[in-house]
Formats: structure tokens, C-alpha cells, sequence
């Protein structure tokens, strides 16, 4: 984001100042121009400078969504709308967005391509269903559901990255924690003994040497460190890599369940909202593919629309791609029968939110014990090698 100073003459002549803020200088006279004042003089105002631009969450695409729903079902205009919770939107970055939209829209764009060309902040489950309301003519209702979604999705995720985020905390503390002992503590202690001219035991000594290697290459470690997060990141964009990571996390004991039962909430969750609000089933299951955040899922969700696309049913080519249980294939196959597939996915997935939460639980459980054991195991061993040298003073002693 850019700001700028402006000075200018309003419509009834009066010279007015201020500060606004623009991508460029031709976008701040546009909004200038919209506000019904002609600018004399513009140019940037360096005394303001926003070191990054601030991310558009989850939290502000649900109120956003929310009060557009409320808006359009009140009777305001699309452009009306936007035009006012552009004006009063508290992220920046959103409040641009919102303005684009808009100004797109005033420009003869519908809705659903003005945010299509915003594609990183409303991705496709969110355009599909925005272009379904306006050709059905219910957009307010459309957007009251995706609210309702986008906030149980937000859900999930968070459940999710506060099960992961456990033990990457606790994994960075061990280090943390290791670090200092091996830079601060253990080399005090070893010029301790040293100077006493004791041999030292031998669990010590492997520890003042690991001490005294990890102090001459520490910033190497670093280094190498560094150099691992790139590398996996750089590996990651292969798409065989990333299948085979993602294959290797389903079939992992520990993640793998849960991963699993996040894709089948989020898949029925999402497949349900985009069929209850009039989107072809062949067309929503090319968007549910595209967020399924795994490529083995995506793979076997893509199969199942080439099948049905080829005349069949959903639930053969389910039982085929082998990407969900049984039971929840049975369960779709019976929405499908009776015609109510809907609102047989969305039952599916309100138990499938549960089955997560419990599958987090079981997983910070599971943690919890183990890195207490690696926490207490090398601050144990560390603590026993630094006891050692004055257990055996005091036996000379003695």
C-alpha cells in the first residue's frame, strides 16, 4: 500500500487536504474523483511507509461474507454494499480488495468475475457459489451459507494446526533448550572440573566434547538448518514429491487418521454447501478436488467426476478410488438413491467434525507423554554427566 497527500477543491470550492491510500497515483485520483474532489496536487507521503501488507484472514472473509449476506437481503444494491464495507473494512489490504471489486463491478463485470480476478483471497468454492446465487437470484442466501461454511471450515484448520503446532512448540523448546546448555552451561561446568586437574568421567567428557563441536560449528548448524527448510520447500513444488509426501502422511500411524477424517469433512462439508445451493454435482466435484490440501485425495475425487461424467453413479467409483470409508460411501450411495444427497453430506460431515475433534485429542494426548520423555530424557543425561565430576570429588573426599 501506498499513501499519498493530496490537496484539492471539493464541490462547493473549498480547498481540502488529507492523506489516502492507493496502489498508485492514478488509483488515488480515481478515488479522489469518486469522492467528488478534483486534485490540485498529489504526491506521495513518505512519511508513511507500511513495511508489509497485512494478511487477509479467514476471520475478516467470514465478516465480510456475513454483512454482505445481511446488506443484499436488506435491499441494497451489490455496488451499494460493497461500497460500504469497503469504506468500513479494518484490514488495509481487504479494504483494497473490496474497492477493486467494486469498482469492477461498476464497470460492468458480475460479481463472480469481479472476485474470480482476486483469485488468492476468494478462491474457486467461493466464486462458484457466489455465481450460483446471482443466477439463481439468491445471493443473500448463498452468501449466508458460505459464511456458515467458511466459519466451520476455519474451524477445522485451526483444530488442525493447534494439534501440529504442539509438538513443532515443544520440538523447538528441546532445541532451544539443548542450545544453551551446550553454549553457556555444560562449558562452565567443564572449566570447573578442568581446573581441578581430575580426569572426568567418561559420560562427561562425551558431553564436553559434543559441547565443545556444537560451539565450533554452530553456525554451520545453522547453516545446514536453513538449508533443509529451503531444500524441503524447493522439493515440495515437484508434484511427485509432494504425492509422495502426501502418500507417506496418509499411511503414517500417527497423522494419517487424521488427516484422513479432515478430508472427509471437508469434502462432504464443501460438496454439500456447493449441490444445496444449485451448483451441477460434475461441477462440484471439480471445485471440492482442488481443496482437498492432499494429492492422493484430490486424485481419487478427480477420478470419481471423470466416472460420472462417463454416466455413472457416485458411489462405484468411490468404492474404487478408496479414498474415504465404507460407511461413508454407503451413506452418499443413499443420499444419491433418495435424492437428498445434500443433506446426507452435510450429516456426514457434522459427524466427521466430531470424529476430528477427537482425532485431535487422541493426538495431543498421544504427544504429550513422548515429549515430556525427550524433554525430561535429555535434561536428565546432561544433568547426570555434569553430577558425575562432584559425585567422584566427594568420594575422594571421603
Amino acid at each position: 500500500m501506498v499513501y499519498f497527500k493530496y490537496v484539492g477543491t471539493n464541490k462547493k470550492g473549498e480547498i481540502v487536504k488529507g492523506v489516502l491510500d492507493a496502489d498508485d497515483e492514478k488509483a488515488a485520483r480515481q478515488a479522489l474523483f469518486a469522492q467528488n474532489i478534483k486534485a490540485d496536487e498529489i504526491k506521495k507521503d513518505w512519511t508513511r511507509i507500511e513495511l508489509g501488507a497485512q494478511k487477509i484472514t479467514a476471520k475478516d472473509l467470514v465478516i465480510f461474507t456475513r454483512q454482505f449476506s445481511t446488506m443484499i437481503s436488506a435491499g441494497l444494491s451489490i455496488i451499494q454494499a460493497l461500497d460500504i464495507l469497503g469504506a468500513n473494512a479494518e484490514n488495509p489490504s481487504f479494504r483494497r480488495v473490496i474497492r477493486k471489486v467494486k469498482q469492477a463491478v461498476e464497470e460492468g463485470k458480475s460479481l463472480s468475475d469481479a472476485l474470480r480476478d482476486h483469485n488468492t483471497v476468494f478462491d474457486n468454492l467461493y466464486v462458484n457459489l457466489v455465481a450460483a446465487g446471482e443466477v439463481g437470484g439468491i445471493l443473500d442466501t448463498i452468501l449466508d451459507r458460505l459464511a456458515t461454511f467458511l466459519e466451520k471450515n476455519d474451524k477445522i484448520v485451526k483444530k488442525i494446526k493447534g494439534a501440529l503446532s504442539y509438538p513443532m512448540i515443544v520440538m523447538v523448546v528441546v532445541i532451544g533448550l539443548i542450545a544453551v546448555m551446550m553454549v553457556f552451561v555444560i562449558p562452565t561446568f567443564a572449566g570447573m572440573f578442568l581446573s581441578q586437574g581430575k580426569e572426568l568421567p567418561g559420560l562427561t567428557r562425551m558431553i564436553v566434547d559434543i559441547s565443545d563441536w556444537f560451539r565450533a560449528n554452530i553456525v554451520i548448524l545453522g547453516i545446514i538448518l536453513a538449508g533443509i527448510v529451503i531444500g524441503f520447500k524447493v522439493i515440495m513444488r515437484n508434484p511427485q514429491a509432494q504425492y509422495t509426501f502426501d502418500k507417506l502422511v496418509l499411511g503414517s500411524p500417527v497423522f494419517g487418521d487424521l488427516v484422513k477424517k479432515t478430508a472427509v469433512a471437508r469434502f462432504t462439508r464443501t460438496l454439500g454447501t456447493l449441490l444445496s445451493s444449485g451448483v451441477p454435482l460434475v461441477d462440484g466435484l471439480l471445485v471440492v478436488s482442488s481443496t482437498a490440501g492432499n494429492l492422493i485425495i484430490e486424485g481419487g475425487i478427480k477420478y470419481v467426476r471423470d466416472r460420472v461424467i462417463e454416466g455413472q453413479d457416485m458411489t462405484t467409483p468411490l468404492v474404487a478410488a478408496k479414498i474415504f470409508p465404507p460407511m461413508v460411501v454407503s451413506m452418499i450411495g443413499v443420499g444419491e438413491a433418495t435424492g437428498a444427497m445434500d443433506t446426507m453430506l452435510s450429516k456426514i460431515a457434522d459427524f466427521y467434525d466430531d470424529e476430528v475433534d477427537a482425532a485431535v485429542g487422541n493426538l495431543t494426548s498421544m504427544l504429550e507423554p513422548i515429549m515430556m520423555v525427550i524433554i525430561g530424557s535429555v535434561v536428565g543425561v546432561v544433568m547426570v554427566a555434569m553430577y558425575l565430576p562432584m559425585f567422584k570429588m566427594g568420594e575422594a573426599v571421603g
